[in-house]
């Protein structure tokens, strides 16, 4: 009944977005939702010639980026129809809400839990600066030794091989592994405890955490990740590597010759600004004085990447995940589903002039004329350069080229707490087929003239 009726909201909130405009504004108001759109695709096209271009042709662009939003406003006051239109697009807000409300259980369930058996030594390894402090602020190290874990917390003035401390663990009997810090941190001690077959434990101590975020744990307060040490279920999930240089596809590797990853491994333009020595001083600065070059192919490899389907010829940029993020959040802005489908998220950008840059932004970020995406079992990154940057989970690495991307299908044993707050089912993608199918089929079943 409730997925019935959240389909009819949006359906109606969607012909209530059209019939305020045509009521309330007539053609007028028409014709300023086509001047809405014309402006958009001049944004688009000014954040393009504004990345794309130095001097006074990047000055005009930002100079268009403020006077297009704010002529298209100004329209729509002298005709009247601000609040018309502000009216319309909140309705088909709605309409997409309850649409994606209404298709949530076509979304992947979650994940499987399995029992996790108690261990007697748990490891851990924290570090201080991750997050701005999250290992002191939460007091992360004192809460685990309380629960009988060894906790190892990094010095901040000494590199240390922190594959090599969890190696030590196991030596000595460590049973289950864990970090607090960074998803490259994170990926780095993964690979130890798959290579032993241990339960692997992931505390929210970093910045941003992604890889906790896809496993439902909770960001805001990394102590409760704790809780898996005594009240733990297990999650199989996928770990991803990287090979360098020219090896055949399924050659088994040497052990310590693959790079890990649980996020992603980024190629182009990304990993060619996060390489240089000034990007860690002025982000934005050195974006803005590389990605001229990089995005005219002016200056860095160019790109091939093959997977399971067609060959991607120079693309600007290429994502390889740790299975797919969501459509239309491809960009590692939103999340992935589940970490256990065994196959690699692809994503590549090409966009060559203004008006693709200004299709893509219309589009919604979906699949279409500057941007593929796509998944494959295994993906090799070519290019024509010996070596080429590589930025995985956010570090920055240099790696020999062919890169081959593999997973490992359900390789990492995870110990997550048996409660924690981000298991949801996340909403699909709008379909207004779907949804329409959906609110007509089941009004039919519920009358009695139709199945459900």
């Amino acid at each position: 009944m409730g997925r019935r009726w959240a389909a009819r909201l949006s359906l109606a909130a969607g012909v209530a977005a059209l019939l305020v405009l045509v009521v309330f504004g007539g053609l007028v108001s028409l014709v300023l939702m086509g001047v809405g759109w014309a402006g958009l695709a001049l944004s688009a096209a000014g954040v393009w010639w504004m990345l794309t271009h130095t001097g006074r042709i990047r000055v005009l662009a930002v100079l268009l980026l403020v006077a297009v939003p704010l002529a298209v406003l100004a329209l729509y006051a002298a005709a009247g129809l601000l609040w018309v239109v502000l009216v319309s697009l909140g309705l088909w807000a709605l309409a997409v809400f309850a649409g994606r409300a209404a298709l949530v259980e076509d979304a992947p369930p979650a994940m499987p839990e399995h029992p996790a058996r108690r261990t007697e030594r748990p490891f851990l390894i924290m570090n201080p600066r991750s997050g701005g402090g999250k290992v002191a602020k939460f007091r992360l190290a004192e809460r685990a030794r309380a629960l009988g874990a060894e906790v190892v917390v990094l010095d901040p003035d000494r590199p240390q091989d922190v594959a090599e401390l969890a190696r030590e663990a196991v030596r000595r009997g460590a049973d289950l592994l864990g970090v607090a810090g960074g998803d490259g941190t994170q990926a780095l001690v993964a690979g130890v405890a798959v290579a032993h077959d241990l339960p692997f434990v992931v505390i929210s101590a970093g910045t941003r955490n992604h890889f906790a975020l896809d496993l439902g744990l909770d960001r805001k307060n990394p102590a409760r990740c704790l809780e898996a040490l005594t009240d733990g279920v297990e999650l199989r999930v996928d770990l991803g590597y990287l090979r360098a240089g020219s090896t055949e596809p399924g050659e088994p590797a040497e052990p310590g010759t693959e790079v890990v990853f649980v996020n992603s491994a980024s190629f182009g333009v990304y990993a060619e600004v996060v390489q240089s020595p000034a990007y860690r001083d002025d982000k934005v600065r050195t974006i803005l004085e590389m990605l001229p070059d990089l995005l005219a192919q002016e200056s860095g490899a160019r790109l091939s990447v093959r997977g399971d389907g067609p060959v991607l010829d120079a693309p600007q940029a290429v994502l390889v995940s740790n299975n797919p993020y969501q459509r239309g959040d491809s960009a590692g802005l939103g999340r992935r589903e589940r970490l256990d489908t065994g196959e690699l998220g692809v994503l590549g950008v090409h966009v060559g002039s203004a008006a693709e840059a200004a299709e893509l932004l219309l589009r919604g970020g979906q699949q279409g004329r500057g941007l593929t995406e796509t998944t494959a079992r295994e993906v090799v990154v070519d290019a024509d350069a010996p070596v080429i940057p590589v930025g995985v989970d956010g570090e920055a690495l240099t790696l020999a080229t062919p890169v081959r991307c593999r997973l490992a299908p359900g390789a990492l044993r995870v110990r997550v707490p048996r409660h924690r707050p981000g298991v949801r089912l996340g909403a699909p993608p709008m379909d207004w087929r779907r949804v329409r199918r959906l609110a007509l089929t089941m009004g039919r079943a519920a009358a009695g003239r139709g199945p459900a």
